[in-house]
């Protein structure tokens, strides 16, 4: 399948009703699920994606019995599909999305606010250049007690800390936490097993401990530190593991699998909090924080 340039050298133009289509599909990795999702039959989702290949001369998806998945073609227009699709939003977010000023102060513990916040803070710039965002990193514990005294509208905590009632917040991530060491380190290996934990009050201290002592392992927290780099100091000198989330695993550091003897720690989930009465720049805010929390399960 091979298509040539009109006469003239004009390039076609995209519709954004078919990227819409062609990233639905490729996301959910069937025509009929894809179908549900935005409303039209998965014939009518085929004629779309026909008209589209034959556009751009390629095809974009191998059908197979249970599911399609995206030719290598098909990978490069997913990113430039999900990137328009966005900026579609964008335009017309500037022009008929109400016009927002104030200010907004957002809340976060350290390791949430390095995966998400950059991207959240320019994509919320550009829609809303009017809204001054203030960020504090800072214990959840701590967070949770300063949103109720009216100093934050918005937290991004850790669920399940000490104290903090199991009902606050939406979940709006979910995610394993793993025994973590330095690539070709031993620490791992020492008795009794030296810890690098969050101060009093963590939930990954909690949990982590707990294990350790339903297993009936001997530890020794040998640092602690109320910020994710100060845990990753230790490791980093392989004088300690510590449990951390998955996706903050990486070289030079490893996860401890099973030959560790280490005991599974489950998963953790982070809640966003809202201030009651925040108004309409935070809870515009929170919309943007929640999108790019999804955007990580893609």
């Amino acid at each position: 399948m091979t298509a040539s340039l009109p006469t003239g050298g004009a390039l076609p133009l995209l519709d954004t009703d078919v990227l819409r289509t062609f990233v639905a599909i490729a996301e959910n990795g069937s025509f009929t699920r894809a179908a549900r999702q935005v409303f039209r039959t998965p014939s009518a989702l085929s004629m779309q994606i026909k008209r589209l290949e034959e556009t751009l001369g390629h095809p974009l998806f191998v059908r197979e019995a249970r599911q399609v998945r995206l030719t290598p073609e098909g990978e490069v227009l997913l990113g430039y599909g999900r990137r328009l699709l966005k900026l579609n939003e964008e335009a017309v977010a500037r022009f008929l999305a109400p016009s927002l000023a104030g200010s907004v102060c957002l809340g976060t513990s350290d390791d949430v606010g390095t995966r998400i916040l950059p991207g959240v803070l320019c994509q919320f710039a550009r829609t809303h250049p009017a809204v001054q965002v203030d960020v504090v990193v800072g214990r959840s514990v701590e967070l949770i007690r300063r949103l109720d005294e009216g100093e934050l509208d918005l937290a991004l905590v850790t669920a399940g800390n000490p104290g903090q009632e199991a009902w606050r917040g939406e979940v709006v991530h979910t995610e394993q936490l793993t025994w973590a060491c330095r690539e070709g380190g031993i620490a791992y290996q020492r008795s009794p097993l030296p810890l690098s934990l969050a101060s009093h009050g963590c939930a990954w201290r909690d949990t982590a401990l707990a294990a350790l002592d339903r297993a009936g392992l001997p530890y020794r927290i040998a640092y602690s530190s109320e910020h994710c780099a100060g845990q990753e100091a230790a490791m980093l000198a392989d004088l300690a593991v510590a449990p951390f989330p998955l996706s903050l695993v990486r070289p030079p550091l490893r996860r401890l699998g099973e030959e560790a003897g280490l005991p599974p720690l489950g998963d953790y989930q982070v809640s966003l909090i809202r201030r009651a009465g925040g108004g309409d720049a935070s809870e515009t805010l929170a919309s943007h924080v929640m999108s790019a929390f999804g955007s990580l399960r893609h």
